[in-house]
C-alpha cells in the first residue's frame, strides 16, 4: 500500500482533472444513449486516468535522461527564473530511474488491461483509439519522437485528452460515436492544451537552457507567446457557436460562457507575467479552489502555480458547465 501511495504522489495527481474532467463530460454526454452501458463507461475513465498518471511518471523518467532533474535547481542558482522541486524523489534517491520505469510500465499496463475488456464488449475500435493515445502518450516526452521537446506537446496532450479521450469514452460506453462529442471535444481539447501551453510559457528560460523546444520556445518573443494565448482561448469559444450553427450542439451549451471571466484572468496573468515575472498575485476566491496556497507560497512556487491552477480551473468549470446542461436540458 505504501509503495502504491508513494508513486501516486509523484505521478502528480493534481493534474488529473485535465484528463478526468473530459473523460466525465463525454460519459455524461452518452448516457441519453440507449446504447449506454455504464460500467463499460467508467471503466474507460479509469483508464484515461492510469494513463495520465503513467505518462506522467514516463515524462519524468525521459525528462531525467534528458538531464538530471535538479537542472532546475541550478538554473534558479544562476537566477534564471524556474519552477523547482520536479522529480525531487529522483534527485533526493528515494528511488531510482530503473524502479520508475518499473512504474511506469505497470500503471501504463493496469491502463491496458481496462482498455482490453472493454475492446471485449465493443470491438477493434476501442483499439485503435487506445492505441493511438498510449503511443502519443509515450512519445510525450520519450524517444524517437520526443514531441514536446518539438514544439508538439501541447497539440499532443490537447489531442489526447480532448478528441481521443473523450471520443473513446463516448465509444466505450455507447458503441458508437455522436457528432456531438466530436464538437465538445475541440474546445474542451484546447482548453486541455492551454494548461499545457501556460506551463510552458513559465518553463521558457529552463525549457530553453535544457533544449526542449516547446510552442513558447518555438515563438521565442513574448508578445508571439501573448498573441499565442489569446488565440487558444478565443478559439475555444468560437468553437463552442460554430457546434451550435451547424446544428450539433444545443443553443444550451452557450453557457460555458459563463468561463469568460476566468479566461480573462488567466490573460490577465500571463500579461503580468511576461511583463514582470517577480510580481506575486493571491488567487481570487471566484477562480476556484487553490488547496493550501500558502504553503505552495512557502515552498516558492506561489508564482507558478497561481497561474497553472487558475488554467486547470478554467478547464474544470467548463466541463462541469458542459455536464450540468446535459443533465439539465437533455442535450
Amino acid at each position: 500500500m505504501n509503495v502504491i501511495k508513494f508513486w501516486y504522489k509523484n505521478a502528480r495527481p493534481q493534474s488529473l482533472p485535465q484528463s478526468i474532467l473530459p473523460a466525465t463530460a463525454a460519459f455524461v454526454t452518452s448516457t441519453s444513449n440507449p446504447n449506454f452501458v455504464w460500467w463499460l463507461g467508467l471503466l474507460s475513465i479509469a483508464g484515461v486516468g492510469l494513463e495520465h498518471l503513467s505518462i506522467n511518471l514516463f515524462d519524468d523518467y525521459f525528462d531525467y535522461r534528458v538531464k538530471k532533474s535538479d537542472f532546475r535547481d541550478r538554473l534558479a542558482h544562476k537566477g534564471i527564473r524556474a519552477r523547482i522541486h520536479k522529480c525531487r524523489y529522483l534527485v533526493s534517491g528515494q528511488t531510482t530511474p530503473n524502479k520508475l520505469l518499473v512504474a511506469c510500465l505497470v500503471t501504463g499496463g493496469t491502463a491496458a488491461l481496462s482498455g482490453f475488456i472493454i475492446l471485449y464488449f465493443r470491438g477493434v475500435t476501442v483499439f485503435y483509439i487506445a492505441a493511438a493515445a498510449a503511443l502519443i502518450g509515450v512519445m510525450y516526452s520519450g524517444p524517437p519522437l520526443k514531441l514536446s521537446y518539438r514544439g508538439l506537446g501541447e497539440a499532443t496532450i490537447g489531442l489526447m485528452f480532448g478528441p481521443l479521450s473523450m471520443v473513446g469514452v463516448y465509444f466505450s460506453s455507447c458503441g458508437q460515436i455522436d457528432p456531438s462529442v466530436l464538437f465538445i471535444s475541440i474546445p474542451v481539447g484546447l482548453l486541455v492544451a492551454n494548461i499545457i501551453y501556460v506551463h510552458s510559457i513559465m518553463d521558457y528560460e529552463p525549457d530553453l537552457a535544457v533544449g526542449k523546444v516547446t510552442l513558447a520556445v518555438a515563438l521565442k518573443t513574448k508578445p508571439a507567446m501573448i498573441a499565442a494565448l489569446a488565440i487558444i482561448l478565443t478559439a475555444t469559444y468560437i468553437s463552442i457557436v460554430a457546434g451550435i450553427i451547424f446544428g450539433s450542439l444545443s443553443p444550451y451549451y452557450l453557457l460555458t460562457m459563463a468561463t469568460i471571466p476566468i479566461a480573462i484572468r488567466l490573460f490577465y496573468l500571463m500579461v503580468q507575467f511576461v511583463k514582470n515575472p517577480e510580481r506575486q498575485f493571491d488567487p481570487e476566491w471566484w477562480l476556484g479552489p487553490f488547496g493550501d496556497f500558502e504553503n505552495i507560497k512557502k515552498i516558492g512556487i506561489g508564482w507558478f502555480m497561481v497561474r497553472w491552477i487558475t488554467a486547470r480551473n478554467l478547464l474544470s468549470f467548463f466541463c462541469l458547465i458542459i455536464m450540468l446542461t446535459v443533465i439539465v436540458f437533455k442535450n
